[in-house]
């Protein structure tokens, strides 16, 4: 028997390891320590910050969710209650946020809030999801609380809302956008932080993959496969041309979540990581310790996982970009190659043209 924040006793319904004084740093995504860092140093972002940190409505925000959607408690959703308590004592979140049940049929959950985090699921999502999927969920979104991130989360959500409102008014959208689209891009990597918190506190990757799955496929786990599924995400990244990266790109751009099959691929791969076995074998940065902790050293890990990406994917665009790091003379080499199967002179005048211009790419490759 376990005893869960606020003193109340809580029986899990299988045994699960805890981790005490855990520090965020343990799970977070590279990108999303460095993508917040880099947030915060941009042009005028902390004037607007401040400024939006006063004006923002948090406590009508939180009346709206007291009035208007139903409060977990023992007395009611008494199971997401325990879950949401679990999930606190596995992650020894001290407080736990308050969790409200909102009536949506689409699946959602969101953590946001300024002076302190609310958690909100909704109805559909609740619907969706089994126990283990829902435990995982609940991680998920405590982990969000952990790291700091319901501010900026807020913040977006409300910028987003303010963009549509002066989309008429000559290059004011403009300047909202810009902010908007780089918290969109530490969004995005956020999300992946938290869903290794949500495997931590499940302790369950069939559960997380199924959720996932579930926010894809619907209700219909007999007519899918999580194999299958993350194969998707691998056919996804290596499949089409240029233009296709191109279009990836764009179709990423507005969206606050990275697609669901990529999410189910890169927490497969964090589950088989050395990162993830060292926690479970108890082995975690503390949060004693974050205060020693360095911005160079966030963008250092950023830039070796950024590296390490490119290395290894399979994108065309990004397949295109190793070869141009590569150096001119592997570029040279390969349009003097393809010249010279065409049949044309290298010393003619199209020669002479396409050598300066590899001589060109080189120096801006360098």
């Amino acid at each position: 028997m376990t005893e869960s924040p606020g003193g109340s006793e809580n029986v899990p319904s299988r045994d699960r390891r805890r981790f005490p004084g855990i520090s965020s740093r343990s799970y977070e995504h590279p990108a999303d320590r460095s993508a917040l860092v880099a947030l915060r140093k941009l042009s005028g972002f902390d004037t607007v910050f401040k400024t939006l940190s006063g004006l923002l409505p948090e406590r009508s925000l939180r009346l709206l969710f007291l009035s208007d959607s139903v409060r977990v408690s023992e007395q009611q959703f008494a199971h997401l209650n325990d879950m949401l308590r679990d999930a606190c004592y596995i992650l020894d979140l001290e407080k736990v946020p308050p969790m409200y049940v909102n009536q949506d049929p689409q699946p959602n959950a969101m953590c946001i809030g300024l002076d302190e985090p609310i958690i909100v699921v909704t109805t559909g999502l609740v619907e969706l999801l089994d126990e283990e999927e829902m435990r995982a969920v609940i991680g998920h979104e405590v982990g969000h609380a952990l790291s700091g991130h319901a501010v900026y989360r807020t913040i977006l959500l409300f910028l987003t809302n303010l963009a549509m409102k002066v989309a008429w008014i000559p290059l004011g959208n403009v300047a909202i956008m810009a902010i908007v689209t780089a918290l969109r891009e530490w969004f995005r990597k956020s999300e992946l932080s938290a869903d290794r918190a949500g495997l931590l506190v499940g302790q369950d990757l069939q559960a997380s993959m199924r959720g996932l799955m579930k926010l894809a496929g619907g209700n219909h786990l007999h007519e899918m496969n999580v194999d299958a599924f993350l194969e998707q995400a691998d056919d996804y990244e290596s499949g089409g041309d240029l233009r296709d990266s191109v279009l990836k790109i764009l179709n990423l751009l507005p969206r606050s979540h990275p697609f669901t099959t990529v999410r189910a691929a890169e927490l497969k791969k964090w589950a088989a990581s050395r990162d993830y076995q060292r926690i479970m074998d108890g082995h975690y940065p503390r949060r004693d310790e974050d205060k020693d902790t360095s911005v160079s050293d966030s963008f250092k890990d950023s830039a070796a996982h950024y590296a390490d990406s490119m290395r290894n994917s399979k994108d065309p665009l990004m397949g295109l970009v190793r070869d141009i790091a590569g150096g001119a003379g592997d570029l040279g080499g390969k349009l003097r190659d393809t010249v010279f199967r065409s049949g044309q002179r290298p010393d003619g005048s199209g020669g002479a043209d396409g050598a300066n211009g590899s001589g060109d790419s080189g120096s801006a490759g360098k």
